[in-house]
């Protein structure tokens, strides 16, 4: 069983997109599987085996969730922040910018998919080992 104190650590070391690879490493070994991450408010949701989870609180100020996916601004914003042109809240705000409700990462089959909404997936990643 996994901490929101352990999640946290390990975000700590966070400064850049491009720091994400190795921090989704790290709660994998700490036994996160999945997590869905809410961008209106970057409550975020972890889940782990035999149906454990824990929800963090939210992270800052209420986001407005533009009603219309954008999935190029979407890939641009995914593309500067990975690298390392802009912190974590300028991405969440591009992100709702680009209609953005939440992204889910799968630890285990090292995939990040963004979703609108809607629920409709507008982009699919693959998470670099």
């Amino acid at each position: 069983m996994f901490t929101l104190t352990q999640i946290k650590e390990a975000h700590s070391k966070v400064k850049s997109g491009k720091d994400f690879p190795g921090y989704i490493q790290e709660i994998k070994q700490l036994g996160v599987v999945a997590y869905d991450q809410y961008v209106s408010d970057g409550r975020t949701r972890y889940m782990g085996k035999d149906s454990f989870g824990i929800i963090s609180d939210a992270k800052y100020a209420s986001l407005e969730i533009a009603k219309t996916g954008d999935v190029e601004k979407l890939k641009h914003a995914l593309k500067i922040h990975q690298n390392g042109e802009t912190d974590y809240l300028t991405f969440c705000k591009q992100s709702a910018e680009s209609g953005v409700e939440k992204w889910m990462v799968d630890t285990q089959a090292m995939l990040c998919t963004y979703y609108d909404e809607s629920g409709n997936e507008m982009v699919v990643e693959v998470i670099p080992s």
